[in-house]
Parts: C-alpha cells; structure tokens; sequence
C-alpha cells in the first residue's frame, strides 16, 4: 500500500508539472504581438499627415494624441472610416482621446492637420489601441484535451486560468501603455518649460539693457545740466 501510494504521488506531481508546462506554452502562444501601437513624428508648418490602421468588424480602436512640442501646441485632428466617412474631427487641439466602437473591416485613415501654421511645425505623440482584432486570443483547445493516466479529465479549473491570466495579460498592456501616455505628457511639460525659460531669459535681458540705457541717459543728462564752461570776470 505504502509503494501504491508512492507511485501515485509521483505520477501526480508528473502529471502537475506537465500541466504548468501546458499552461505556460499556451500562455506564450496566446500572448503574442500586440496590435497596439505608438508613433512620435514631426509635423511640418503647412502640412498634414495621414496614418492608416486596419481593423475587423466588430472590434474597437481607441486613439489618444498629444502635442509635445512646437508654438501653440495644437494641431486639427481627424478620423475617417474606410467608406470615407469623417467620425471625429477636432480643431486647434493639444490633446485628445476618441474611440471608435463598433468599428468596420477596412483601414481606417487618422490624419493631423498643421496647414494653419506657416512657420511652426510640431512634434506629435499618438497611440493606438485595438481590441477584438483576430489573433488576440489564441491556443483555447490546446488544454482541452488534456487528460491523466486514469483517463478521468483534469479537474482543475483551466478555463479560469487562462482567464486570469488573459485578464492580467491586459491590464499590463495597459499599465504600459498609460506610462507611454505619461510620458508624452512629461515631454510635452517639459518642452513647455523650457520655452518658457527662454522667453523670461530673453526678456529680462532685454529690461536690464533699458534699464542700463535709461540710467547712462540720466546720468549724462545731469552732468550736461550743471556743466556750464563759461567764463566769469571778476
């Protein structure tokens, strides 16, 4: 009894560890490369740029923009279906969020508009989040089929691992890209800061220098008043 028991210890801590490893390939396999996607670029004075992004019926793309830099700090936004239809349109605007939901399958066209700016151009953050795409979660019947020596069906619960750990998959994608999201703004912040830096530096030069002027004026002018160079007999 002692050896039955042995062997039936052993052959579950085998049949454990061939599911970890099982979990482990599918979660691999069902994490693969995300769709999001963020892209920094420099928009031209006068000009504009268009993005495209593909999705599927049914889904859900979220769009999130940021000025960092350049004079004014906005730039005019839209977004237009793959049939050609403006959804969003945004004027003069430093940031933005936008979802488009349900969305349909074709390329949907994301475009910023600098045409209002002759001389400035601006450094744009965007970020785009697409959920319910094809390939989001794969691997579901890797697990199914999995059995012991018995021939009874595991009796774990692996429809609520994979679960939670699609769940906690997400919520890390989205922990990353909301420090991407902060940072933009920590950029653009800082950007400002200096801007401002140089314009206070710029014109406090520019007030010592008066300032300096109007004094070597006064001065002068006073020494002009009492210097009288004429003669007095006596």
């Amino acid at each position: 009894m002692e050896l039955l028991s042995r062997k039936q210890g052993s052959r579950g801590r085998l049949f454990v560890l061939a599911v970890v490893c099982g979990l482990c390939l599918g979660s691999v396999r069902c994490f693969g490369p995300s769709q999001d996607s963020e892209f920094t670029f420099m928009l031209p004075a006068g000009r504009s740029e268009c993005f495209f992004q593909t999705t599927i019926k049914n889904g859900s793309m979220e769009v999130e923009f940021q000025v960092i830099a350049g004079a004014g700090m906005d730039v005019d936004f839209t977004i237009i279906s793959p049939g050609g239809v403006q959804l969003i349109a945004d004027a003069r605007r430093s940031d933005g969020v936008h979802l488009v939901e349900p969305t349909e399958q074709g390329d949907y066209q994301i475009c910023f508009d600098n045409s209002f700016s002759r001389f400035s151009e601006k450094m744009v953050f965007f970020e785009i989040i697409i959920e319910g795409q094809a390939g989001d979660v794969a691997g579901e019947d890797d697990l199914a089929d999995v059995e012991d020596s018995d021939g009874n069906l595991l009796e774990y619960k692996l429809d609520d691992i994979r679960e939670s750990m699609d769940s906690l998959h997400r919520r890390l994608e989205r922990s990353w890209q909301m420090q991407m999201v902060l940072r933009a703004f920590e950029a653009r912040d800082r950007n400002l800061l200096e801007d401002n830096l140089w314009k206070v530096s710029f014109w406090s030069c520019a007030s010592m220098l008066v300032m300096l002027c109007v004094a070597f004026t006064q001065v002068y002018t006073v020494r002009k008043l009492f210097d009288d160079k004429r003669r007095v007999c006596t």
